[in-house]
């Protein structure tokens, strides 16, 4: 059973809690939501429930963590380097004591999870797999151990449409307990029967969490109303007591008045006016602790706020990309042949396909077309070590001419983000994965550019952040051309959707 007693993490690099005295017991049937915006302590959790050391460089802890009887499995938001260009026989090898091989068990999982290749002969390179692949060899290495708890560390990143719907109905059918980190709501909507909710207030000063056995959707929705309700009543009882504050006030100001202006010649009436003035004294007194007592506006984490320039308007018939491909390749290997994409104005373009289709090497493609063409333009690819420095600083990233100026303007933006001073000026390589999407985000909106290639802009972000996300591109005046597997963004944010495969790009919506 897993009980987590007043469990602290502290950053020793930041001098700052990131989960302060947090208390859990996992029940039977249980899954798990663990949701929050990035950088508050998610995926250090599940190290610290799984294996403690993966955190002792640079987080001291604190409280209890007791998994007597559970098997853990574990899935990490990113497979080590390590293990990235081994042969997969030799990752699962590494990962599986094969001498002690169930082979029953193996092939019965092989077929459960769909998994197309053979892990204890494959000389594939686990890099070159697709998404959905690595995460179903990485399954299958965590439930050959019969585990009795999984943790699952953003477990639908880099997965295509499919490989999507497949995760939702594994978790569904799962008879063991889990806990997941996910972006994706519609996944949390479909699989989650408990809610837990980090959250940092005061600018990260602050540690608060809940702990609801609800679904998704009514948590927010309970969550919503509660914060309405506090808000409402925290105002109406400060418009009572402003209302008796200032008739105080009245009363005061007259009696001082009456005080100042009356004659020595009437001590009766001096002494009257004094024993009003002590009971005025009493009064504001009680004022003082009935205000210390109002009930208080409730304090929560806001959710990322983007906001492009709105004077990006790009009109209609404005010609964008006039994209011809007869062959797209990597290497000497052809992904697809014969796609065309014609771009004009403010379109929002959605490319799905299955993983290893060529989706992301399509927006490579066109990253250069629109270079070449000087069309101001941002870039977030999936992989951000493409374009991010691990060494650079936030603030360095953002920074172009290096004027003082800029600094101020990139640094104040960059709190708008909920980034600490310290975070700033962190390597980017300590940095979430959230908080670096929020980084590509602020260069993009920083450098006013009018064309936004995306691929995969919602993986690491909040699911409480999603909608004002999804609402800033939605109303940005510019094009975007995206790969996403994110149900929500592409309903909601894509006018137009395509299908990648190997004959070439298919108008789906």
């Amino acid at each position: 059973m897993l009980i987590i007693k007043d469990l602290s993490l502290y950053l020793k690099q930041d001098l700052r809690l990131i989960i302060k005295d947090f208390n859990f017991t996992l029940k039977p049937g249980d899954k798990v939501a663990l949701i929050g915006e990035e950088g508050n302590g998610k995926s250090s959790l599940l190290k610290a429930i799984y294996q403690p050391d993966l955190l002792t460089s640079y987080i001291k802890i604190s409280g209890q963590i007791s998994t007597v009887g559970e098997i853990i499995g574990y899935l990490p938001q990113e497979l080590p380097a390590a293990c990235r260009d081994l042969p997969v026989c030799n990752y699962f090898r590494q990962s599986c004591s094969v001498d002690e091989l169930d082979y029953t068990h193996y092939y019965h999982l092989l077929d459960m999870l769909d998994l197309k290749i053979d892990a204890l002969t494959s000389l594939a390179i686990v890099r070159m797999l697709s998404g959905g692949e690595k995460i179903k060899l990485q399954l299958l290495c965590q439930l050959l151990k019969k585990p009795t708890l999984l943790l699952l560390d953003e477990p639908s990143n880099d997965l295509d449409l499919s490989s999507v719907r497949w995760l939702e109905n594994f978790l569904t059918a799962l008879s063991i307990p889990v806990i997941f980190v996910s972006h994706d709501e519609t996944l949390i909507t479909a699989c989650a029967n408990t809610i837990i909710h980090f959250e940092q207030h005061m600018r990260k000063k602050e540690f608060h969490y809940s702990v609801s056995r609800l679904e998704y959707s009514e948590y927010k929705d309970t969550r919503t109303e509660q914060l309405q309700r506090q808000t409402q009543q925290a105002k109406k009882d400060k418009d009572v007591f402003d209302k008796k504050r200032e008739r105080f006030q009245q009363i005061f100001q007259r009696v001082e008045h009456e005080q100042n202006v009356i004659s020595r010649a009437a001590p009766s009436a001096a002494a009257n006016l004094k024993k009003k003035m002590h009971s005025l004294k009493s009064m504001e007194r009680r004022l003082e602790k009935e205000q210390q007592n109002l009930s208080k506006r409730p304090d929560f984490e806001t959710a990322i706020l983007l906001h492009f320039n709105p004077n990006i308007n790009l009109p209609a018939g404005k010609p964008v990309l006039n994209l011809e491909i007869p062959e797209l390749r990597i290497g000497d290997r052809v992904l697809s042949q014969n796609i065309r994409l014609n771009i004009t104005g403010p379109a929002k373009i959605g490319i799905i396909g299955q993983n290893g289709c060529g989706k992301t090497t399509l927006l490579r493609r066109i990253v250069q077309e629109l270079s070449a063409a000087k069309i101001p333009l941002g870039y977030m690819p999936q992989d951000y070590s493409e374009t991010m420095p691990p060494e650079k600083t936030a603030l360095d990233f953002l920074i172009s001419s290096g004027s003082k100026e800029e600094y101020s303007k990139n640094a104040t933006y960059l709190g708008s983000l909920n980034f600490t001073y310290e975070e700033m000026n962190h390597p980017i390589r300590q940095l979430s994965g959230g908080q670096k999407a929020k980084l590509f985000f602020a260069k993009m909106i920083l450098a006013e550019a009018v064309v936004l290639i995306l691929d995969e802009p919602t993986r690491n972000l909040s699911p409480l952040s999603m909608p004002k996300v999804r609402n800033a591109l939605k109303d940005f005046g510019g094009a975007i051309i995206s790969v996403s597997h994110d149900r929500s963004y592409l309903a909601e944010v894509c006018q137009q959707i395509y299908r990648l495969d190997e004959k070439g790009l298919h108008l789906v919506t």
